[in-house]
């Protein structure tokens, strides 16, 4: 038996989950079968590009459903909320880069969620791995291709 891996999501990432495997299962799943149907119903299978086409995307489309459904099964309910003294899975993290002066805000997030242009990080990530633990006021570095970069913790909420 396979050992698996804890997802960690938020609240609203398990809700983006379910509301995607639903409109997979009841809308996409449905609307890819008919097709199918109609392109069996042209004949020749070996060369209806129809066929050929609608039954790659039933691949993805089933590959995708199994995937979502094993998420949600090894889904870890990340908490929001609670201490605010040091940064943890869950936190929003406002940081600024040395030497640029902007502030950055980030959601330590598990890797299923993250999306950094959303400003959602994983804490697998380089700066994630590197936030978790610190306080207010402490200096992170981050290794880069181009060298490493230090962050200096705002705030935390």
């Amino acid at each position: 038996m396979m050992n698996q891996k804890a997802v960690h999501l938020t609240a609203e990432g398990i809700e983006r989950l379910q509301e995607e495997l639903d409109k997979l299962v009841n809308v996409r799943r449905p609307a890819l079968a008919e097709r199918l149907r109609r392109a069996i119903q042209q004949g020749d299978l070996s060369e209806n590009a129809d066929y050929i086409t609608a039954k790659e995307e039933q691949g993805f489309l089933e590959g995708r459903i199994l995937e979502i459904e094993a998420m949600l099964r090894q889904a870890v309910i990340i908490a929001e909320g609670g201490t605010t003294e040091e940064v943890r899975l869950g936190s929003r993290v406002t940081v600024v880069e040395e030497g640029l002066g902007e502030t950055e805000a980030f959601h330590l997030v598990g890797p299923a969620e993250a999306d950094p242009i959303e400003g959602r990080i994983s804490y697998e990530s380089p700066l994630g791995r590197e936030l978790l633990g610190c306080k207010v006021g402490e200096r992170v570095r981050v290794q880069a291709p181009a060298g490493d970069i230090f962050f200096r913790i705002e705030k935390i909420e």
